[in-house]
């Protein structure tokens, strides 16, 4: 396990006092991205710079957010404190207003020196009409912030809806003749172009793509990647929900049965998403490209990060706001030009409030002592230490309450509002969640004892 010694260097000495220049930090935040990655062994999707990066750094193989929705999750992050306690529980929320007090990731590097710059979205931003506003960005936390305009649902090209009239949440595509005029393009240019006048003194650089968040916008070359034919559908058991809970399929019920589409359209939402998410590789990797021709890649750490899962069809159901492996499950990347080990994985359970302790423990900063996370430093020169006991995810939705850990073997779940009910999986012989084991009689005892863990709650866990 990793020790509080750890968290701090050999004998506790800060990072920073070992260094004879303050590191840079690059942070990328993809909006509703999950794994559906080459380096995370996804069959086809392309993203040749996201797995170049992996290949410098660490991929984290078990990383879980702490609420699958992008304003709870990313307050969470950015300050270092589980939504419980930022009391975000839900979208169009400004954690000021009950964390008035709280000091941000990237205002801690401000206070300390650091120009504190912001292109594209960090903290919540809904997307896609409030594109190109400030809302929510905190103002405060930054020397430098910009939400890039884009051009959305308004793109020129070949395009369609895929769900149904009624039908939140809707699925659309549209395939552009080019990047131009696209919030993610714009904001790597805004990106290099701080780079480039803020290379001689120490930055943090908060990178906030928004593709492939709906609608799924990118240039036709990356539709053209993958042809509808090679794109197989979400294979799902018939009886698959038939054990979940009536709390868990109430969630946001528009989005399970695949929201009423056909093979064909199924077919062309993952396209979509495919090509969103290609785009926004091709993106970043202009703006990596950028940091190595200007010679900063050696001095610079890289972040990068999906706010949190998302569903594609397994078990019917589509986008985030679930507590299952898909929507709870995060990509997340970190690079360090002083790592000794290299292009790993690490399979430790690790959390997204952990990000905010590492990156201050890498740059030899001290961050509040209120923080609910632990330092991953370790974990990238030695990827095979273990990580925690558990991994917590937790979402609201009018009355229901769901509440979940991942251990090392299962996930747990547990619901409270429209009756409640439990869920348990076995991950080494049921990683997709199909068979919920909370009421057979001979895994009493492994619900009993992540009834325990769950109810021990996150300090336990560490």
């Amino acid at each position: 396990m990793l020790t509080r010694r750890s968290f701090l260097g050999a004998a506790g000495a800060p990072l920073f006092a070992r260094s004879p220049r303050r590191l840079n930090v690059l942070f990328i935040a993809a909006d509703d991205l999950n794994t559906a990655l080459g380096c995370y062994g996804h069959p086809l999707v392309k993203s040749p710079n996201i797995d170049r990066l992996s290949a410098r750094g660490t991929r984290f193989e078990r990383a879980y957010c702490q609420f699958p929705l992008c304003g709870p999750s990313r307050a969470s992050l950015l300050t270092g404190l589980r939504p419980t306690t930022t009391r975000v529980l839900a979208n169009n929320i400004d954690f000021r207003d009950f964390r008035p007090d709280a000091v941000t990731l990237p205002q801690l590097f401000k206070n300390n020196g650091w120009f504190a710059a912001r292109e594209g979205k960090m903290f919540h931003m809904n997307v896609p009409k409030e594109v190109g506003t400030p809302k929510y960005q905190d103002a405060i936390s930054w020397n430098h912030s910009v939400s890039p305009p884009g051009l959305e649902l308004q793109t020129p090209g070949e395009g369609r809806k895929l769900s149904p009239p009624g039908v939140s949440f809707g699925m659309q595509w549209i395939a552009a003749a080019t990047a131009t005029g696209q919030a993610d393009t714009n904001a790597a240019d805004g990106a290099l172009a701080l780079l480039e006048k803020h290379r001689s003194e120490p930055f943090f650089l908060g990178l906030g793509f928004i593709r492939p968040h709906l609608p799924f916008v990118a240039p036709s070359r990356f539709y053209d990647l993958y042809p509808l034919d090679s794109i197989p559908l979400p294979e799902n058991p018939p009886d698959d929900l038939d054990d979940i809970p009536a709390a868990s399929k109430a969630v946001r019920p528009q989005l399970w049965n695949n929201m009423q589409m056909d093979a064909p359209k199924i077919k062309e939402a993952l396209r979509g998403y495919y090509a969103s998410t290609s785009f926004m590789d091709d993106q970043l990797g202009r703006v990596m490209a950028g940091l190595e021709r200007m010679d900063l890649a050696s001095n610079t750490v890289v972040v990068f990060w999906g706010d949190h899962g998302w569903h594609l069809g397994e078990h019917t159901r589509w986008q985030k706001m679930s507590l299952m492996e898909e929507s709870a499950r995060v990509p997340l990347i970190i690079s360090t030009p002083r790592q000794k080990t290299r292009g790993k994985a690490s399979r430790a359970l690790v959390e997204f409030v952990d990000v905010y302790p590492t990156i201050a423990d890498l740059c030899g900063l001290k961050p509040s002592a209120n923080l609910e996370g632990r330092s991953l430093a370790p974990l990238l020169d030695n990827p095979g230490l273990r990580g925690k006991k558990a991994a917590f995810t937790e979402l609201r939705y009018e009355q229901i309450t769901g509440r979940s850990i991942r251990t090392d073997r299962y996930r747990y779940i547990r619901w409270e509002g429209m009756g409640g009910g439990e869920e348990l999986y076995d991950h080494s012989t049921d990683p997709r969640e199909f068979t919920n084991l909370a009421a057979k009689p001979e895994h009493r005892k492994t619900l009993e004892t992540h009834r325990r863990i769950l109810d021990a709650g996150w300090r336990a866990a560490l």
